[in-house]
């Protein structure tokens, strides 16, 4: 969740740094600072709370300093507070680090540091990283290269954990150190100057050649060049990449928020999405970046579909449809717990891992772990040149673009036309007749007209919202297809509007949380005119029978359901399998409108703040 940002060139690196922090806010945090260096010292300014309030305790009198480090930080180790904040000073006050990442064996470390005689003021992994380096810095006086690369080098390989960092040492004025293993981090490369970051959105605006490192490695980064070793000191060439996304694209360009621009721009995005990959000539699906392994996929015994979050409900989205549509064994895994397990990999299991930004730690773990038992690896990513786009035998970019806003929105969508994809051509190669095949395709081809249309009920989902955002406790249910659909809602719900809600397959609803239903509810049932509507019916009777409001998304024309409905959302019929592309809509629609109604930046954390300068 953290963000780092760094600098180094001829430009005043202070507003540099802030507006690369500002556009890293998506990531959520609770603190910010940043760290000048002055020629002879190291310079720290941080705070609890928004970047904005950090900027205002910056001095506004043409700052004149150009190599800097920044960081957003999301409290892991120690409360969010000023002092836990990043940048972190050794004990010598000569080095500076900020750190994306966890430390596992911070603890021995910080008791070995203790012991010979270093001082704390955090309760920060990130200060021990800090202390460690100063420790070695201040023993070594004698080093075959250069002495602060070699103390950051010999620090990183006692660390157990996680890191993505930059660090500075004021004895070094022209050089910043940044290092990765297993939290994405970039260099910027541009004309006399040279950036850092643990997001290319951080940068764009200033250079859109970059180079991505990799796990053990690090750059030793002036303003004049950057080069690339392992923590063991051994030379790397590393090719430039180009961002593949402009400044433009992560402007609000007039929307409130990052949000609900996200939001409205999924019919283009997932035109973007299909472009080239549906073929409506032979009614076939192309997917250039898994066609090598296409008959390995088409024979394979077993599929496991593994994310977090928004990418899991993708994932369960995906098992509905490679189950049906093209009859193979599949489950799905939280790669959180995938990581931990002991999962049976036998000869013909294809993993696919699912990931907006391609960089998430668990999922990545999970790839590692299962590439190791031998499985084939596949990665569904939206971000070109990430670390699981770099990492998986191969992939499917979802093309939407940048997304900035808190809550995944466009990227979920596209992740579930993905699979959808996947699953037509796999049942197509299996066992899907041409009929099937072709109407499947023909009416994919037309969802992102069909989420325009639905996009038009913005204004109706807001005054629903006026009504029930007060509630504090929601359900969401859904079958088939949708009960994947209502997990989505209900978590878009929770994170965006701080509401305690629940997402179940309605029929699960009698099997104990019906006894939660109280007098005004909120409830909000997926009832479309699918398979099990009539099970679903009886799911919302029950609702009502208890004093519940429901809130009800159902297909154009049926009058049947308006008896039943508190609050009626019509969406256009489609297909079952489509189903989830089309009703995800509204509940993104709900969500943001119920979390900026009760007042809530949506496209940031809520925090307060004080500012502190230590130098």
């Amino acid at each position: 969740m953290c963000g780092i940002v760094g600098y180094i060139g001829s430009k005043p690196a202070q507003q540099i740094l802030i507006d690369g922090l500002k556009r890293l806010e998506y990531r959520g945090y609770d603190s910010a600072g940043i760290g000048l260096h002055g020629g002879t010292k190291i310079k720290i300014t941080k705070q609890k709370g928004r970047i904005a309030g950090l900027s205002d305790a910056l001095p506004r009198d043409n700052p004149i300093e150009t190599v800097g480090i920044g960081h957003t930080r999301w409290a892991t180790h120690g409360e969010p507070n000023t002092v836990n904040s990043h940048p972190h000073l050794d004990y010598s006050g000569k080095i500076s680090v900020v750190h994306n990442g966890i430390i596992e064996n911070y603890g021995a470390l910080k008791k070995f540091l203790i012991e010979k005689g270093c001082e704390f003021k955090s309760q920060t992994d990130t200060e021990v990283i800090a202390n460690l380096i100063g420790y070695f810095y201040e023993q070594e006086t004698d080093c075959e290269q250069d002495c602060f690369e070699w103390s950051v080098q010999k620090a990183l390989n006692q660390v157990y954990g996680t890191y993505g960092l930059a660090v500075m040492c004021s004895d070094y004025p022209d050089v910043i150190v940044a290092a990765k293993k297993g939290s994405p981090l970039l260099i910027g490369v541009g004309d006399g100057e040279n950036l850092i970051a643990s997001d290319a959105s951080a940068i764009v605006e200033h250079t859109k050649q970059v180079i991505y490192l990799e796990d053990d490695e690090m750059a030793i980064v002036e303003k004049d060049d950057v080069t690339i070793k392992t923590i063991h000191n051994k030379r790397i060439e590393r090719e430039l990449k180009e961002i593949d996304f402009s400044i433009e694209e992560i402007e609000l360009g007039g929307y409130e928020h990052y949000m609900l621009k996200e939001i409205f721009e999924q019919p283009d995005a997932l035109s973007t999405c299909l472009k080239g990959r549906l073929d409506m000539n032979n009614y076939k699906i192309i997917l250039g970046g898994i066609e090598n392994l296409s008959r390995q996929l088409t024979t394979a015994k077993r599929f496991i579909l593994t994310g977090c979050g928004t990418a899991w409900h993708a994932c369960l989205v995906g098992e509905y449809l490679m189950e049906r549509l093209a009859r193979t064994p599949v489950e799905v895994e939280y790669a959180s717990e995938l990581r931990y397990r002991n999962p049976i990999i036998e000869e013909g299991t294809v993993v696919i891992a699912v990931s907006q930004s391609g960089e998430t730690a668990d999922t990545l773990a999970a790839i590692e772990m299962c590439k190791e038992r031998g499985a084939t690896v596949l990665g569904v990513v939206n971000v070109v040149g990430s670390t699981i786009a770099r990492t998986t035998d191969a992939g499917v970019y979802l093309r939407v673009g940048p997304e900035i806003g808190v809550a995944s929105t466009k990227a979920f969508t596209a992740q579930v036309a993905v699979l959808t994809m996947m699953a037509i051509e796999l049942g197509r190669r299996r066992h899907l007749d041409n009929a099937r095949t072709e109407q499947l395709i023909t009416d994919l081809n037309k969802i992102p007209n069909i989420i325009n249309d639905v996009l038009k009920y913005s204004d109706m989902i807001k005054d629903i919202s006026k009504e029930c955002g007060d509630r504090e406790n929601w359900l969401f249910l859904g079958r088939g297809y949708n009960y994947p659909t209502a997990l989505e809602g209900a978590l878009k719900l929770k994170e965006i509007s701080y509401i305690h809600a629940e997402g179940l397959p309605a029929a699960e609803m009698k099997h104990g949380p019906i006894a939660l239903i109280n007098d005004g509810m909120p409830a909000v049932f997926i009832a479309t005119r699918c398979s099990n509507y009539d099970k679903i019916i009886s799911n919302i009777e029950e609702v009502r029978a208890r004093g519940g409001k429901t809130i009800i998304i159902a297909n154009e024309g049926d009058e049947e359901i308006e008896r039943y409905a508190d609050y009626l959302i019509r969406i256009p019929n489609v297909d079952d399998a489509l189903e989830p592309l089309v009703a995800a809509i509204p509940l993104q629609l709900l969500a943001y409108h119920c979390a900026v109604l009760r007042g809530l930046d949506v496209d940031k954390p809520r925090n307060l703040a004080k500012s502190v300068t230590v130098e």
